[in-house]
């Protein structure tokens, strides 16, 4: 069974020491900064994001937990926001430990989302992904998400 758990102080820290290297690589890659810039905007943009870490109102951090033969393992992370005026969440982040992957447990975290949500009248899910990243890509189109559209840019 997958679970979501509102992130602990302990599971925050966890986030973001996975979150912000990989974010900086993403905003290294997309907008030809340096490393060392990209990860100075990553930390910025996360602590604009969420100024008061895991209990920053409006925004929900969950720790991904699998239960099975009676023992709990944190399995992943999940970041999503709910907008209640369109009955919409936007997932700003979704991560499993590799050991986890391949296995359907991001599926099921997925299920467990869905089900959380439709608990509070929401309707819709909307997320981004990379376009390199063709392993998420193919999780989320496996549990029914289609494309509505693409992000571009162009650098001057």
């Amino acid at each position: 069974m997958v679970t979501l758990h509102p992130m602990s102080e302990t599971d925050f820290a966890g986030f973001l020491a996975y979150f912000i290297p990989d974010y900086a690589v993403e905003i290294a890659a997309n907008y030809h900064l340096s490393q060392h810039e990209a990860l100075a905007q990553a930390k910025r943009e996360i602590a604009a994001s969420l100024p008061d870490g895991e209990k920053t109102q409006g925004q929900s951090l969950k720790s991904i937990v699998h239960r099975e033969n009676g023992a709990e393992q944190q399995i992943g992370y999940l970041w999503y926001r709910v907008n209640t005026e369109d009955q919409s969440a936007f997932i700003y982040d979704f991560y499993l430990l590799p050991a986890f992957r391949n296995q359907g447990l991001g599926s099921r975290a997925m299920q467990s989302l869905e089900a959380l949500l439709t608990d509070q009248g929401i309707r819709q899910i909307k997320l981004r992904v990379a376009a390199e990243n063709a392993h998420a890509k193919k999780v989320y189109e496996a549990n029914g998400y289609q494309v509505t559209g693409y992000n571009m840019n162009k650098l001057l």
